[in-house]
């Protein structure tokens, strides 16, 4: 398939505004993708490159050929160029990215660079989010929506569900099930402004569960194998032996458990979260599942003779506690506790608050050399041959309590009234974590959706903070100044002191708007950046305050966006870095 036909369906898809429209557009293109492009083809159609990492930033975008008169391109040379592109290393590699990238780009007309540019910025927002594909799919492999819907849920790649499909219609998509070793798109969760909301959500009873500031992990076992993968689906395993050694002494021989790992201090708070993230940190981690659906399938790895499935960990001590069951329908209540007997207690159990960390996590994190990461389950998809997506929320973590000490459970409480969710709120909030996730008992474990039974509730932080400078945008936001440097008032200097960068938030009308408005406060104009007279205040909301060597002020806002510009306050109005600084320290800000 020609990469300009493709280019235009992107160009197609985002001025249309119709719904029915963009599917047919889509499921088109998708007809017309050769096999071997289905992979490249319907991730360039979401908007996401094959390649996880290529090593071209936005400053390798900022000089480039003249565009190619008439297309040449196809979508699997483009695909072969990327690659080419990806696997550059060592010496002299700077020289050669900028060769390949410039021969690529060189012979892409200007429609084409058009998606060529968004697809290496990550800002290709053409509106063919994954609901919208995942019907284009349908369509195209003439297959049932729901079957679509199902494997893209648990193989978690779209790309992988369009090859399925379209290569082996609705049979290949029935091949899709939860497989331990090969991670799934987690259950995610909602967000609502206040506790009351989220109950009127979720409804009474409801459990109410502390959401910890760490990373969230998924942990596959299968009998001495071990697995930990993150929300994107990439594979951490080796960078996380406490995780491996806490699953490790868990008596069962299959498992599926949904986390968080996070860094406390001595006496249990949580450290700042870039600590966390660091250790955890998937640069050049391997990628969980590739183009076949396979754990491993990117890199080369096999199976183990006799169908073992390598998962990249070290092997862990065989355990004789767990028992393999057959798969199919069972009475959860009915299993075992482990080191007890009877049925499941009434009540979920959970910690008090989150504990120590075990021996054999601490002796694992020695290992590192970094901060200890403390593993905490609040879910179980797995247990023992017995898939329990489909069981209903109580079930699981009923199986969950009887699977998992108490001390690696995430605290865990059932309430009946918004009193009791408020204080279990307030009481998260002052342990340092992020907030709670108020949960439906009733519901199944919704793979890679955000659905309306998961709801978190975190403190909304917002600060006045002061326009420094813009830079231009691409993509989409080509022509228009976009990505605000955000800066705090200093009230000792009377200066300003930047606490990091946003482009969330921005409408179309407020792109139109800033971009007028900040030429004629530029005091600088440069290719990229246009520094401005500091007088725009503008209202931002974010998750956090973290720390950052990258800033003068050692602090930065994390997951900052833009809710509105303020007319009404002048620049000498603004908040301080003292706020900023007190937030981040965990105290209330006079």
């Amino acid at each position: 398939m020609r990469f300009v036909d493709l280019a235009a369906t992107s160009a197609a898809v985002a001025a249309t505004s119709g719904r029915r429209a963009k599917v047919e557009l889509l499921a088109e293109a998708l007809r017309n993708l050769a096999p071997e492009e289905l992979v490249a083809g319907s991730g360039y159609l979401a908007g996401e490159l094959r390649q996880r990492q290529t090593g071209v930033g936005y400053a390798s975008l900022r000089e480039l050929p003249p565009a190619a008169e008439q297309p040449t391109l196809t979508v699997a040379g483009v695909d072969a160029a990327i690659a080419e592109l990806a696997e550059v290393r060592g010496p002299g590699s700077q020289q050669r990215r900028r060769e390949l990238l410039a021969a690529l780009f060189g012979a892409a007309t200007v429609e084409e660079r058009r998606l060529l540019l968004g697809l290496f910025s990550g800002e290709l927002r053409q509106g063919a989010q994954a609901g919208l594909l995942a019907e284009a799919i349908a369509r195209a492999a003439e297959v049932p929506l729901p079957a679509v819907r199902r494997a893209l849920l648990l193989a978690g790649d779209l790309k992988t569900v369009a090859v399925a499909a379209l290569t082996g219609g609705s049979g290949a998509l029935t091949g899709f099930a939860l497989r331990v070793g090969r991670p799934l798109a987690p259950m995610l969760a909602q967000s609502a402004a206040s506790v009351e909301e989220a109950l009127t959500a979720v409804g009474l009873p409801a459990v109410v569960d502390v959401k910890l500031d760490g990373i969230r992990i998924q942990v596959h076992r299968s009998g001495d194998d071990i697995a930990v993968f993150t929300r994107s689906l990439d594979e951490i395993t080796s960078r996380v032996p406490e995780v491996v050694a806490a699953v490790r002494s868990l008596p069962a021989r299959e498992l599926v458990l949904d986390g968080e790992a996070i860094a406390l201090d001595a006496s249990g708070r949580p450290r700042p979260f870039q600590e966390t993230a660091s250790r955890a940190a998937t640069r050049g981690a391997r990628r969980a599942v590739g183009a076949s659906g396979e754990p491993g399938s990117g890199d080369g790895a096999d199976a183990a003779e006799g169908g073992t499935r390598s998962f990249g960990a070290a092997p862990v001590a065989p355990s004789t506690a767990g028992s393999v069951r057959a798969v199919g329908p069972v009475d959860l209540s009915e299993v075992p506790r482990i080191g007890t007997s009877g049925t499941a207690p009434a009540e979920i159990p959970g910690p008090d608050r989150p504990v120590a960390a075990a021996p054999s996590v601490l002796a694992a994190a020695n290992t590192s050399g970094g901060v200890v990461l403390t593993p905490y389950f609040f879910d179980i998809l797995h247990l023992d041959g017995v898939d329990l997506l489909d069981a209903p929320g109580h079930e699981r973590w009923a199986a969950l309590a009887r699977t998992v000490s108490a001390a690696q459970l995430v605290e865990r409480i059932t309430v009946d009234t918004v009193e009791q969710a408020s204080e279990a709120f307030a009481a998260a909030v002052d342990a340092g974590h992020e907030g709670i996730v108020v949960k439906a008992p009733e519901a199944a474990y919704d793979a890679g959706r955000r659905g309306a039974a998961w709801i978190k509730v975190k403190p909304r932080h917002t600060l006045d903070l002061v326009v420094l400078a813009v830079e231009w945008g691409n993509g989409r936001r080509k022509g228009w100044l976009s990505n605000l440097h955000l800066g705090a008032r200093d009230p000792e200097t009377g200066g300003f002191v930047m606490l990091g960068k946003t482009f969330k938030g921005l409408t179309d009308e407020l792109l139109r708007w800033q971009t007028e408005r900040f030429q004629e406060l530029a005091v600088e104009r440069g290719d990229w950046v246009v520094r401005v007279r500091p007088e725009q205040v503008v209202e931002i909301a974010f998750d956090g305050v973290q720390s950052s060597p990258r800033y003068p002020g050692g602090v930065a806002l994390r997951f900052a966006r833009v809710l509105r510009y303020r007319h009404d306050k002048s620049a000498a109005e603004a908040d301080t870095i003292d706020t900023v600084r007190a937030i981040h320290a965990g105290r209330r800000p006079d």
